[in-house]
């Protein structure tokens, strides 16, 4: 009983001396803050130290595999450039019939310049029955050739191979890598043929492959290892009585021919290597294996460091969150419980209140937000009264604007009626030509018969002069729809769009419409009236094949001589067979009532005798593209009147 009092007594002193409520509040955030740091700090770094690690043996391999990337193009470089040497003393005149001779000066004078400038390690002439006429070598640790005779190069199946006249996909030149006196070299032979085509000998060019393999060493950083396909060491950059060497050879016996590169983990004189092992493929075919061997030792160490370097950096940061942790719980319980009882008065009703907090910081804001809140609700009631008035002032300005929109909806209708009778007048006016043709005819032929009595004829001739009259009549809005002789003016042909556009605007307002023209003015010698009817009747046509809405594409562009106008829509199309017809006069593709058949050939008439023409490209279902064609001066292009 009495460790139960002073359990008590003990908890009871705890509570007087930490705020229930600050204490509750601290221990909420600072517990699984905490808690959440230690996480994420040992996950952190267990996986940064993977990364790096990761990331250091990922950069060590590819340069592993660049290194060996760099030893296979280095090789196969080498056997294309001997190849090149072999073609040009192939094909030296001269050369076959020396090698017919075995007139070694003669071959000496042949190639001597290719052992100069090009540096060749070794470079052999042999005769038919595989003897070496002449043999240059360079020395191994100089500069220059010594001339040898009766070696035997017979082992070589590259030279068999040309001797008996062997080919595969390649074609007739072969490549091997043997070992000589002198250490591995790389053979390339090549045929030597007469004028009539006749195998002559065969010229070999190589080069040591210890030589090239240092050279490679010095291009990837790393030992080179050339082995055959049966795993011996044919040349290596390695002393090769290095701990482990056996090992490293003995691993291309089960590596697959057909496999790509890959990297093994060796051990060297008890050091890490990392090898990258790839098949030599020379001229199609393999001929062995190159490896490249880096010492992977330096990646442990830095791994470690890094390692190290984590812990310690994670461990001061968890610590300096915590800390942070604990401050920032004491800077956010206190303000709070000032903030919850401002809200209680203001709930209350009392807008008089002011929290007073000034701080930098988002329980400054807070407070900020507190004090101008009783603010906002005293300005609610005159913010309500201007919202108000203001939404009179909109609807009377939306009044006026829907009739205005009512004014221009009624000017589009009038348009539209005027472009209707305009479309009926043409028309009755070629409907109508022929009946008065034949009234004026039957009148005069009717008049000419002789048992007529004056009456008859008196009746005939007012018939044939009010047919006459309606003639005229009729010819006159003819010759008033029919285009005049343009009169040519130079003049702007942005200008004559945009006012086509806008006298077509009633036509267009339901359609998307693009105008692409020129930013400075495009001047062009030509009659403004006139392609002003041709831009608006392509316009009407246009918008007449897209009855469901559309996209109407208005362009111009040009150059020295010519200025293109292209109007693009995506209407219904017109079909192939009919568009070598659409410029005659009364054949329509439009829908019965729709069109006189008239436009295109008016059009295509105006735009002759500006001495243009009208390209047409149509595709039915996808729309139609007419593009009008003027000089920029007009001269006579020879199209005339032809509508073809």
């Amino acid at each position: 009983m009495r460790d139960v009092k002073n359990a008590h007594t003990s908890t009871g002193f705890w509570h007087k001396v930490i705020s229930p409520r600050v204490r509750g509040l601290q221990y909420k955030l600072i517990a699984p803050y905490l808690v959440l740091t230690l996480i994420i700090a040992s996950v952190g770094i267990f996986i940064a130290t993977v990364l790096v690690v990761d990331s250091e043996r990922e950069r060590f391999l590819n340069s592993v595999m660049d290194a060996s990337r760099v030893a296979n193009d280095r090789i196969v470089q080498q056997e294309i450039t001997q190849l090149e040497r072999l073609r040009i003393m192939t094909f030296y005149e001269g050369m076959a019939q020396a090698i017919y001779d075995r007139d070694s000066a003669k071959i000496n004078d042949l190639i001597k310049a290719i052992l100069i400038n090009e540096k060749v390690d070794l470079v052999a002439a042999i005769d038919q029955q595989g003897k070496d006429i002449i043999t240059y070598g360079k020395d191994l640790d100089a500069d220059s050739y010594h001339v040898q005779q009766g070696v035997s190069f017979a082992a070589l199946s590259s030279v068999n191979n040309v001797l008996e006249q062997r080919s595969d996909e390649q074609g007739d030149k072969f490549v091997e890598i043997s070992r000589l006196e002198q250490g591995a070299i790389l053979f390339t032979s090549a045929p030597v043929r007469d004028s009539q085509g006749r195998l002559a000998g065969v010229m070999l060019a190589g080069s040591y492959m210890r030589d090239l393999l240092r050279d490679i060493k010095g291009q990837s950083l790393a030992d080179v290892l050339l082995v055959d396909l049966r795993g011996g060491t044919i040349s290596t950059t390695l002393t090769g009585k290095e701990l482990g060497y056996q090992e490293l050879t003995a691993i291309v016996n089960s590596l697959d021919p057909n496999a790509p590169t890959r990297t093994i983990d060796v051990t060297l004189n008890q050091r890490p290597y990392q090898v990258a092992y790839s098949p030599l493929i020379i001229r199609g075919q393999q001929v062995g294996w190159v490896g490249v061997a880096k010492n992977s030792e330096y990646l442990i160490s830095p791994a470690a460091q890094s390692r190290r370097l984590l812990v310690i950096l994670f461990s001061v940061g968890s610590v300096a969150v915590v800390i942070v942790g604990y401050l920032l719980a004491q800077s956010i319980a206190r303000p709070l419980l000032r903030l919850r009882n401002m809200s209680q008065a203001v709930a209350a009703g009392d807008l008089n209140q002011s929290i007073g907090l000034r701080r930098s910081d988002e329980i400054g804001e807070l407070g900020e937000a507190f004090d101008t809140m009783t603010l906002h609700l005293r300005e609610r009631t005159a913010e309500a009264e201007h919202l108000y008035e203001e939404t009179l002032q909109r609807n009377k300005e939306l009044a006026e604007i829907n009739a205005r929109l009512e004014a221009a909806q009624l000017q589009l209708i009038q348009s539209e009626k005027l472009a209707a009778i305009g479309q009926l007048t043409a028309g009755i006016v070629h409907d109508v030509k022929n009946p008065f043709a034949v009234i004026m005819g039957m009148a005069e032929v009717l008049g000419e018969e002789e048992t007529l009595d004056e009456a008859t004829r008196h009746g005939l001739k007012v018939i044939r002069e009010s047919a006459v009259k309606g003639n005229s009549i009729v010819s006159d809005l003819l010759k008033f729809a029919r285009q005049s002789k343009p009169e040519m003016s130079t003049g702007d042909l942005r200008e004559t769009i945009q006012t086509a556009m806008r006298l077509t605007a009633y036509l267009t307002r339901r359609y998307s419409t693009t105008i692409d023209l020129p930013e400075t003015p495009f001047l062009v010698t030509y009659d403004a009236q006139l392609i002003e009817q041709v831009l608006i009747n392509m316009i009407h046509n246009a918008v007449q094949s897209m009855p469901d809405g559309g996209e109407l594409k208005i362009r111009l562009w040009g150059d020295e001589e010519c200025a293109h106008i292209s109007i693009q829509d995506n209407g219904c199309g017109i079909p192939s067979e009919h568009l070598k017809r659409i410029f005659d006069p009364f054949f329509t593709t439009k829908v019965e009532g729709e069109g006189t058949g008239l436009g295109l050939s008016v059009s295509y008439g105006i735009i002759a005798n500006h001495y243009g023409k009208i390209e047409v490209e149509s595709e039915v279902g996808k729309g139609s593209v007419f593009t009008i064609i003027l000089p920029i001066q007009q001269q006579p292009t020879g199209q005339g009147d032809n509508k073809g």
